[in-house]
């Protein structure tokens, strides 16, 4: 398997994740309300999933090996976008979670923000892994002998297997700073 292979499987259960999004999204238009519930899933999927695992991975690795191979002007371009939109998602994520916490704390208003931030994203990433799938992944595949293209996929799997580790540390640490 190449290691773009990884990266286009990861993109099958964002995909679908982004489906259940818009479909909550729908719901909220529909419903004027919020089920404030999904909204937390949906923040926690995209940052320890989306960007954590999937985005870790190319910006951690791949994108870090593309970097000392002498690339063309075009995949350069894309790599610099692709990494701008991980800025970007990241930003929204953050900013539903704000829109959500508003919202639940009694904001009526911030239904709003959760909307715009849900529109965002489910707009967003179908044409970012677009963009990944077919006009960036496979061709920098080309830039790897065999032998870098197996090394590339062992960091895959040490860096997945760190992952748990390190989502609950996190979270542990973030409880300890709450209660002081």
């Amino acid at each position: 398997m190449m290691p773009a292979g990884p990266l286009m499987i990861e993109h099958r259960l964002i995909e679908r994740m982004i489906a259940q999004m818009e479909r909550q999204l729908n719901e909220i238009k529909k419903e004027n309300g919020v089920d404030v519930g999904f909204i937390d899933v949906a923040v926690d999927f995209l940052r320890s999933y989306a960007d954590r695992c999937h985005h870790g991975k190319e910006e951690d690795i791949l994108f870090k090996a593309l970097a000392k191979k002498p690339l063309s002007a075009e995949h350069k371009r894309i790599m610099e976008e692709l990494i701008k939109e991980h800025v970007l998602g990241r930003g929204n994520a953050s900013k539903l979670k704000e829109a959500k916490e508003s919202y639940a704390k009694g904001n009526k208003n911030a239904l709003s923000d959760v909307i715009a931030n849900l529109e965002i994203l489910v707009k967003f990433y179908p044409k970012h892994i677009e963009k990944e799938d077919k006009h960036f992944f496979i061709p920098c595949m080309d830039y790897f002998d065999k032998k870098e293209q197996a090394i590339m996929l062992e960091e895959y799997w040490e860096f997945d297997k760190k992952l748990i580790h390190e989502k609950y540390n996190n979270i542990v640490e973030g409880l300890e700073k709450q209660t002081g």
